[in-house]
């Protein structure tokens, strides 16, 4: 009984498209939402075995066990019968990327509902002929169903952490093909906002090593400004070699700075040019409220900084028969969009490109647009053989897109022990029309309708009657886009940083004033059970030597998961060093079908969040990203790692998102508790030791 043949044909459909420089309109992503008669085409039953493919990437978050689980319980066998194809290809129904942290919210349901459906015709005995998916209701379905206590583990995708510790090819960088040739694309050391190319070059010392294989300069090796020359050898090493014997010189147009960026999000500035651009609530606040807070806080770019730099495999097969004419092997968040930029790109129809996405080592929205795919098929193409093009750690670094800064000021008045009006304006860079794919004068059109993704989190999820929440998004020098959470994070933390405050100004008690102020019982529900699980009254105490503080924060993710964190540090009177000694945090994503693999996003969400309030910041310098390695951008290591508690709410609810929604939680709780410990609120991060020396230093 074969995909489809028993379910139905899931064709992914091909789209015809014209040449790259035919259309000034970029690829657009597609997100369609799978039904149930789609899933049917990720399940499949014959000879007594079911396999399942992988409707989703894996990038470590544990949705192939997740989905795997699921799958076995509706149909009736333990997870081992379920053979799990990770990951899938284009020859699948078209479905949405792997963004938001939405994969189970997105597939749970259809999938169960194919494999009920698919059961039941097997009970039946139909073992050929075409399926429909019936519309069951998930109250009826095995899979979906609310368990009292802790819901047990799904067995872990057979064979997967055996080979992932074994070193066994599960990633885009371990493809291996006959006659593979391996393959670079440089750039000017700048920003590709900004227009460069190479002006000169020594093709006769590259081609004079005997493993220099092409030297290509081509249009579509073209990233937004940046004008790329293409090198293709023999052997990986023999790539540095001819980089050096090219000695390119290049011509770039226009410059810019740190200062630069910081001027364009200066959020003061635009204040000061009247209401901003967009509006995410606009009740009338006058002008004269008698503000008790006003507060501004700046935080940084931000870098993805992922484990695995991106690799891409491109193969140019024969032109023979109705197969296609180009295979990609690539870690990515959509596979289908990488189909769709390389149709377009190469003039090839959709249906004649087949993309093989492989385990992700690490993505958080940086792997959705199509980069080193594109640099791989150009090569292969004109090598005449597969080619293998693997960025290093300074081209992630380079030629990625960061999380943008952002720069707020919160205005808010407490009157008779109640937060009467709220006034939060920001300023930040795109992240879903993010100029790493989007043209200006398409942006301009874009901006007209606003970025959903840099208001995320803006939303205040406490009461107050009077609010006004206004925003700005400004084209940098450096390119945005999504990051982890998208704006949650940084608007959070400076939301519950402000509810921090207004708590003191009012003689609060931090978790008091927030559930004063809330009448979301979920939310509610998780700032009491992370305090309780911290022992909230049992404050920690300084000493001679150390100050101890403690931090609480919460929060709703896209309107559906809720998070709440307490957090303890401890600032060292002398040398300013801060450390963080413990953090709960109380999680509701809906009913959880894998708690492991939802307890572990949330501590590296948590991990995260102490990254973003400490230690990172993207430096630039020279008209572009000034880090090339990890030692130019610190990360949070395993000795800064305190312990991490986690509560897993046992919700009735759909299950809803999971691997992003602590980070509405996490960094305001770290910086509250900074905040306890040394009397000072830091509104510049990340806050660093000589950041905490300074404040600390006797006036």
């Amino acid at each position: 009984m074969k995909r489809r043949q028993f379910l139905a044909t899931a064709g992914a459909g091909a789209l015809t498209v014209t040449l790259a420089g035919c259309s000034l309109v970029p690829v657009i992503p597609q997100r369609p939402t799978s039904t149930a008669d789609d899933a049917l085409g990720w399940i499949r039953h014959e000879g007594g075995r079911y396999t399942l493919w992988l409707p989703s990437t894996e990038m470590g978050q544990q949705i192939s066990a997740a989905l795997q689980g699921l799958a076995a319980q509706e149909l009736g066998v333990p997870p081992a019968q379920v053979h799990l194809r990770l990951p899938a290809t284009t020859d699948i129904a078209r479905m949405r990327a792997t963004v938001g942290s939405a994969s189970v919210q997105d597939f749970a349901l259809p999938l169960a509902r194919a494999c009920a459906t698919l059961r039941e015709a097997l009970a039946q005995g139909r073992t050929t002929g075409t399926l429909g998916a019936r519309d069951i209701p998930a109250s009826a379905l095995r899979s979906l169903q609310p368990r009292a206590g802790a819901r047990p583990p799904a067995a872990p995708a057979p064979g997967q952490l055996h080979a992932i510790v074994t070193g066994q090819p599960l990633f885009a960088g371990d493809t291996r093909l006959p006659g593979l040739l391996y393959g670079r694309v440089l750039r000017a050391p700048v920003s590709a906002e900004l227009t460069s190319h190479p002006r000169s070059f020594d093709e006769a010392a590259a081609r004079a090593d005997p493993a220099c294989v092409a030297v290509l300069q081509s249009p579509r090796l073209r990233q937004m400004g940046s004008r790329g020359l293409g090198i293709v050898a023999r052997t990986p090493a023999a790539l540095d070699r001819i980089e050096a014997a090219l000695a390119v010189q290049w011509e770039v147009d226009g410059a810019f700075g740190q200062p630069a960026i910081d001027e364009r999000i200066d959020i003061d500035q635009h204040l000061r040019r009247g209401r901003l651009q967009h509006a995410v609530r606009q009740d009338d606040v006058p002008g004269d409220t008698l503000w008790t807070l006003d507060l501004r806080m700046d935080i940084p770019l931000a870098a993805h900084a992922p484990i695995e730099p991106r690799s891409a495999t491109a193969q140019w097969m024969p032109q023979e028969g109705e197969g296609p004419a180009l295979r990609v092997w690539a870690g990515t968040q959509d596979m289908f969009y990488i189909r769709d930029v390389l149709a377009r790109q190469l003039g090839l129809e959709a249906g004649r490109i087949a993309v093989q996405a492989c385990r992700v080592g690490g993505g958080f929205g940086g792997r959705t647009l199509c980069t080193v795919e594109l640099e791989a098929a150009v090569l292969a193409q004109a090598a005449g053989a597969p080619v293998k093009v693997q960025w290093s750690r300074a081209q992630e670094f380079a030629q990625g897109f960061q999380r943008p800064p952002s720069s707020h000021r919160i205005r808010a008045r407490v009157h008779q022990g109640r937060l009467t009006h709220w006034w939060h304006a920001f300023a930040s860079s795109h992240i879903l029309f993010t100029p790493a794919a989007m043209p200006v004068w398409m942006q301009r059109l874009a901006d007209l309708a606003g970025d959903s993704g840099v208001a995320r989190g803006a939303q205040l999820p406490y009461g107050v009657p009077r609010q006004r929440i206004e925003f700005t998004a400004a084209r940098l020098p450096v390119h945005t886009g999504p990051w982890r959470g998208l704006g949650a994070g940084p608007n959070t933390l400076a939301v519950e940083s402000a509810m921090d405050e207004c708590a003191r100004l009012a003689g609060a008690d931090p978790l008091d004033w927030r559930l004063r102020h809330t009448s979301d019982t979920r939310l509610g529900a998780v700032l009491a059970q992370a305090a309780s699980h911290a022992r909230w009254g049992e404050r920690p105490r300084s000493d001679a030597t150390t100050l101890r503080g403690r931090g609480i924060a919460g929060g709703i993710y896209k309107g559906l998961s809720y998070a709440a964190a307490v957090a303890d540090v401890e600032v060292h009177r002398g040398t300013g060093e801060v450390r963080v000694t413990a953090i709960w945090c109380a999680h509701d994503c809906g009913l959880v079908l894998q708690p492991d693999g939802v307890r572990a996003q949330t501590e590296g969400n948590l991990v995260w969040c102490l990254g973003m309030v400490l230690l990172e910041q993207v430096p630039v310098a020279r008209s572009g990203v000034a880090a090339a390695t990890f030692a130019d951008y610190p990360l949070p290591r395993m000795g800064d790692v305190p312990p991490l508690h986690v509560h897993l709410v046992d919700s009735r609810e759909p299950p809803t998102g999971a691997g992003e929604t602590a980070i509405v939680a996490g960094a305001g709780a770290i910086a509250n508790a900074l905040r306890d410990a040394t009397g000072v609120r830091f509104t510049r991060l990340p806050v660093r030791r000589a950041d905490v020396q300074h404040a600390l230093a006797p006036r």
